[in-house]
């Protein structure tokens, strides 16, 4: 069995989120924020170690999200 925890962001963004998974694969925020952490970690496994840039590019697309501030 899955242990999960809970990550809690804001609710116009999740409001947003709602919005813009209509009509895609996607059942709930938590699917899409799931995709989206699996994607940068897949993506960090492969190339090994992130760039600065990378980073600072992951960091900029989370705060566009609204995650970070």
């Amino acid at each position: 069995m899955t242990d999960y925890t809970t990550v809690s962001i804001p609710k116009d963004l999740a409001e947003r989120v709602d919005e813009t998974i209509e009509g895609t694969s996607f059942s709930s925020t938590s699917d899409l924020v799931r995709f989206l952490l699996r994607s940068i970690v897949i993506q960090h496994q492969q190339k090994g170690e992130l760039t600065e840039g990378e980073f600072q590019e992951i960091a900029d697309q989370l705060r566009d999200l609204g995650y970070l501030q």
